[in-house]
């Protein structure tokens, strides 16, 4: 993507926006489940979803290994490391309350 954006192509802005776009959103939804904003349509629905998004995509690391070898390891570890906290946040969350 970083060679992409050097070469000028609008792809990776378009990526990058999305999903900081949705990270946002799911932002908002965390905040709402703990309180500090007023319920979202779908909230208890939407907190799981999130939440399974997050594990799940933690628990692929093998297969992203397998599926996206010109990765470098290093960062698919860290990001699955990152995605395991913040979906094991949400998951004592839900658990909790």
């Amino acid at each position: 993507m970083a060679r992409q954006a050097e070469r000028g192509d609008i792809m990776p802005t378009i990526i990058t926006s999305a999903i900081a776009t949705m990270l946002a959103i799911w932002s908002l939804y965390a905040f709402s489940g703990a309180g500090l904003l007023p319920p979202l349509p779908g909230l208890h629905f939407g907190l799981v979803a999130i939440t399974a998004i997050y594990l799940l995509r933690a628990a692929a690391f093998p297969l992203m290994l397998r599926i996206m070898p010109d990765r470098s390891v290093r960062f698919l570890i860290w990001s699955s490391v990152i995605v395991f906290a913040i979906g094991a946040i949400h998951f004592m969350g839900l658990y909790v309350g």
